[in-house]
């Protein structure tokens, strides 16, 4: 044991000292931190001068304008209203030369209705007009409860919104706050295994194919079994993947913790998706599947760089392991709007699509325990049959030097690794 975890620690601490590992999680950290306090640092290069957001109105009743501006400010609008004098055309003018962003022509014909026309240099201005819509629309049904001499509680339940509620009597449903967490999960599951795979998958075939350019691999094979080189890189640079995406999640979280703004939103937000109170057994099965997910494919890449001499051939050779995750990918992009479709439950089943397909069906859909048990099995028997063939390939492939000729070095490295 004592060569295992002399083999675990050169392959942890070689990658972290590395200057492309340093730079990329500094980059990655700056960028959380960037990024939760843009509002901040906008504001600390900002003179603080504001320009006037003052809206020309034509109108010929200055009270409506009045009862406007109090209802915008009401719904959080600081857009002030100015009743001008100018005419349409003239007003049109200072729109083309820059002078205006916009004016609003407002009329109430009848007494108990409203016309108004909004007018901008963009059609790409639609926030402030549906905001806009929505304050004459409030004004205008309180102008006709009015004329109906209705009292405001009667306004009021003219426009009460039905009861309804959706339930299921399945054994597999669940309610929408539930699916909302789940899918929030399921999307994060996702990018993580994708980049797990993508990136240390490929690490680990490049540290490889790199000790047997360098012709170290012959010396440690004299003095260390194969299996234990194998298993030790997979787990050092594995390690190395959880320790960086700790470091992610903690920046993260001390970004939002240090940004005000950010923290109000992220909590308006977490209670409007229902993730205030996300079930333990989800974050669970987020660990499991994600670290057999892992595990299942480095040990795959372990093996078919070792059929490498180049590092320039680690690409091309990890191109059909990279295909798989792909697949997976999008058969669970598929399964977020139909969790319970045939071709999702079967997919779930095979090893190589279970860390993202099962966990979107444990995440949205209530399953017997033997489900994801089978698909867990299935993983850890894959990930074992694999772990015996892949050290009988990686004994003769970290011996096979010259030019890669695809996966049809395999049934060589198989025969090397006989003797």
């Amino acid at each position: 044991m004592r060569d295992f975890w002399i083999i675990f620690k050169q392959a942890f601490l070689s990658k972290a000292k590395s200057k492309a590992f340093l730079i990329t999680t500094a980059v990655a950290v700056a960028g959380i931190f960037l990024l939760a306090n843009i509002t901040t640092i906008i504001e600390a290069f900002d003179d603080g001068e504001e320009e006037s957001t003052a809206i020309p109105v034509v109108a010929d009743n200055e009270a409506l304008v009045d009862r406007l501006g109090q209802q915008l400010t009401a719904m959080g609008e600081d857009s002030e209203l100015e009743v001008t004098g100018d005419s349409r055309d003239a007003l049109e003018e200072q729109l083309k030369e820059g002078e205006i962003e916009s004016f609003l022509i407002l009329r109430a014909p009848g007494g108990d209705s409203i016309e108004a026309e909004y007018v901008s240099e963009s059609s790409e201005m639609f926030g402030f007009p549906m905001m806009l819509q929505e304050a004459l629309q409030s004004m205008q049904t309180e102008m006709r409860a009015a004329e109906m001499e209705l009292a405001p509680e009667q306004a009021g339940a003219l426009f009460e919104p039905v009861g309804f509620e959706q339930t299921t009597v399945s054994s597999s449903g669940k309610t929408e706050e539930e699916m909302n967490q789940a899918r929030i999960l399921v999307y994060v599951l996702m990018f993580l295994i994708y980049f797990a795979v993508i990136m240390y998958s490929n690490m680990i075939a490049t540290e490889v194919a790199t000790e047997k350019s360098s012709r170290v691999m012959e010396i440690l094979i004299s003095s260390v079994s194969p299996v234990k080189h194998m298993f030790a890189k997979v787990l050092g640079i594995g390690t190395l993947g959880l320790v960086q995406m700790l470091l992610f999640g903690l920046a993260g979280y001390l970004a939002i913790k240090s940004s005000s703004s950010v923290s109000e939103m992220s909590e308006e937000v977490f209670s409007t998706l229902g993730l205030g109170n996300i079930p333990a057994s989800t974050i669970v099965y987020a660990v499991v599947f994600f670290v057999l997910g892992y595990f299942l494919y480095a040990v795959l890449a372990a093996l078919l760089g070792s059929l490498v001499s180049r590092t320039e051939d680690v690409a091309s050779l990890i191109t059909p392991l990279t295909m798989i995750i792909v697949v997976g990918f999008i058969i669970a992009a598929m399964g977020l709007s139909t969790p319970d479709a045939a071709f999702v439950t079967y997919a779930s089943y095979v090893p190589f699509f279970a860390p993202l397909v099962m966990f979107l069906r444990v995440g949205l859909l209530d399953l017997p325990w033997w489900e994801p048990a089978l698909a867990i099995g299935l993983m850890v028997l894959t990930i074992a049959v694999l772990g015996w063939f892949g050290a009988r390939v990686y004994k003769g492939g970290v011996l096979m030097y010259g030019p890669s000729r695809s996966l049809k070095d395999l049934k060589k490295a198989l025969q090397l690794g006989k003797e």
